[in-house]
C-alpha cells in the first residue's frame, strides 16, 4: 500500500517553469503509459475528437479479506493489454493496482446490503508531465437477491466530458442488471467509434436479448470547454458571495479542501471550481476524491485542490497542516480561512461577478445545465478578460516565429490600481505561466472561445467610444 501512495504522490504533482527543473526530468527518466501531452495544453489531452472514447474498462469488487475486512480487487478488464514493452507493462501494474483505490476512497468497512442507490462520481490520474487520465465510475448494487456487495464500473479516458460518460455508465448499468456478456459489445462498439467533434453525435450499435438492437446517441456539447461540469452542483451547495472566496483562493493557487459524503458531490463540485478557471488549468496536485489511505495529501506544502469524504474530518483537522481553504459542502460554509480572501479580487468586478450570478440564481426561466454552465461561466471568463485579455498585444515575436512575453509593459498598461495589484500576484502563478508558455510559440491563439471573447470585449468598448 505504501508503494501505491508513494506513486501516486509522485504522479500528482504537474511541472511548470516555476516549480523547477526536477520534476521535468523525473518525467523524463520514467515515461508513462498516460498521454504524453504538454504542461497547460489543455485542449490536446483533454478535448481532441477522432480519439478512442476509452483506453479501459474495469469491474472493482469487495473481496474479504482474513481480517474480516474488504479490499477492493479489479476482477474484470476490457481490452486486456498484451505486447507490451517492460517498462510499459510496469506502470500498467502499478496504475491497475492503484485504480481501486479510487474507486473505494472510502476505506475498508463494507458489508453486504439488499438495497444501495448507484452513484456516479470521477477521479483523475496525473503523471508528473501534466497529462491526465480521468476515471469515471458508477457503483451500483448487482442484481440478485440477498445480500450482496456494492462493485464498480470504472472507464478510463484521456477526455474529458462527464455528462458523455454519464451516460456510457447508464447503458453500463442497464446491461449489468441482464448479464455481463452484454457489456463486451457494448464497449466494443464503443471502442471501435471515433471521439466525435464539439456538437456532433456518434451512434453505437447495440444488441440486447429480448430488445434486439439498439441504437445509442452520443452527443457531444457544443461548447467543449464546458463538457466536463457541472455548475449547478456547486450552486446548489454554496452561495454566490462563497463561490467567490474559492475563486480568489483558487486564482492564486492555495491549497483547498471540499468536504462532502458523497462521491459524486465532491467529484461534481471540484471540477465546477477547477473549470471557473478557464481558459487557465489548474497546475498542481488535483485529486476530486482522496482514498482514505492518502489522507495526509493536506499536509503538502504546495498548492493542492481535493475533496475528503466528511467522515474523515477530524482526522483532517488533526493532520499538520499549512494555510488552506477548507470548505463544507453539506452545510455550504466555509469550516477555515486565511482570512484575505474577500480583499483578493478587484472589489469592482468582484461585485459585478456578485451580481451576475446573484441573477443567475434568482432567474426562474434557466432550466437546462448547459444555460447553467453557459451563464456562470460567462461571469468568470469576463473576470479574465478585463484582468488579462491584453496578453497578446504585449508578447513581442522575433523573426524566426518565437514570442516573448513582454511582462512589466504588460502590468503597466492596467490603468486600474487594484487591478494591476492583483494581476502581479497573479502573474506569478503556475497556471499564468502555463498559458503564456503556450501562447509564446505560436501567433495563433491556443484558447478560440478566449480569444473570441476578447474580441467582443474590444469591439464593444470601441461601439461605446463611437457613440
Amino acid at each position: 500500500m505504501a508503494s501505491i501512495g508513494n506513486f501516486f504522490r509522485r504522479s500528482l504533482r504537474r511541472s511548470g517553469r516555476r516549480e523547477g527543473k526536477e520534476e521535468a526530468s523525473a518525467a523524463e527518466n520514467n515515461p508513462s503509459r498516460m498521454p504524453q501531452g504538454k504542461p497547460g495544453e489543455r485542449s490536446s489531452v483533454l478535448y481532441s475528437a477522432g480519439q478512442f472514447f476509452f483506453e479501459y474498462l474495469v469491474v472493482v469488487s469487495l473481496k474479504k479479506m482474513s481480517d474480516g475486512r474488504y479490499e477492493p480487487k479489479i476482477t474484470y478488464q476490457f481490452p486486456k493489454r498484451e505486447n507490451l514493452l517492460k517498462g510499459q507493462k510496469e506502470e500498467e501494474e502499478r496504475l491497475l493496482q492503484a485504480i481501486p483505490l479510487f474507486c473505494f476512497p472510502d476505506g475498508n468497512n463494507w458489508a453486504p446490503v439488499t438495497e444501495f442507490t448507484s452513484e456516479t462520481f470521477s477521479f483523475v490520474l496525473t503523471n508528473v508531465d501534466g497529462s491526465r487520465k480521468i476515471g469515471y465510475c458508477r457503483r451500483l448494487l448487482p442484481s440478485g437477491r440477498g445480500v450482496r456487495l456494492p462493485e464498480v464500473f470504472c472507464i478510463i479516458s484521456c477526455l474529458g466530458c462527464f455528462g458523455l460518460f454519464s451516460k456510457i455508465l447508464d447503458e453500463v448499468e442497464k446491461r449489468r442488471q441482464i448479464s455481463m456478456a452484454v457489456i463486451y459489445p457494448f464497449m466494443q462498439g464503443l471502442r471501435e467509434s471515433p471521439f466525435p467533434a464539439p456538437g456532433k453525435t456518434v451512434t453505437i450499435k447495440s444488441f440486447i436479448p429480448e430488445s434486439g438492437t439498439e441504437l445509442i446517441e452520443l452527443t457531444r456539447p457544443v461548447d467543449a470547454h464546458l463538457e466536463h461540469v457541472e455548475f449547478q452542483a456547486l450552486l446548489q451547495r454554496l452561495s454566490p458571495h462563497l463561490i467567490l472566496h474559492i475563486f480568489a483562493s483558487a486564482v492564486l493557487e492555495r491549497r483547498l479542501i471540499f468536504l462532502a459524503e458523497e462521491l459524486s458531490v465532491l467529484s461534481q463540485c471540484i471540477h465546477a471550481v477547477a473549470a471557473l478557471l478557464y481558459p487557465f488549468t489548474w497546475a498542481h496536485t488535483y485529486i476530486p476524491v482522496v482514498p482514505e489511505c492518502l489522507l495526509d495529501t493536506v499536509c503538502c506544502p504546495t498548492p493542492f485542490m481535493v475533496g475528503i469524504q466528511m467522515r474523515h474530518l477530524e482526522r483532517v483537522l488533526d493532520q499538520p497542516m499549512e494555510e488552506a481553504l477548507i470548505v463544507d459542502l453539506c452545510e455550504g460554509k466555509i469550516l477555515r480561512a486565511v482570512g484575505d480572501e474577500e480583499e483578493i479580487l478587484p472589489i469592482k468586478l468582484q461585485n459585478e461577478m456578485l451580481t451576475s450570478l446573484n441573477r443567475h440564481n434568482n432567474n426562474n426561466n434557466i432550466h437546462t445545465s448547459e444555460q447553467v454552465n453557459t451563464l456562470v461561466s460567462e461571469a468568470f471568463v469576463q473576470f479574465f478578460v478585463r484582468m488579462v485579455g491584453h496578453y497578446a498585444s504585449h508578447i513581442k515575436w522575433s523573426k524566426n516565429g518565437s514570442g516573448i512575453f513582454q511582462e512589466r509593459a504588460f502590468c503597466k498598461a492596467i490603468t486600474s490600481k487594484t487591478n494591476r495589484k492583483f494581476v502581479k500576484k497573479f502573474v506569478k502563478t503556475n497556471m499564468f505561466s502555463l498559458f503564456i508558455e503556450e501562447a509564446e510559440k505560436s501567433r495563433i491563439p491556443q484558447e478560440a472561445y478566449f480569444q473570441q471573447k476578447i474580441t467582443e470585449y474590444h469591439e464593444q468598448k470601441k461601439h461605446r467610444r463611437d457613440s
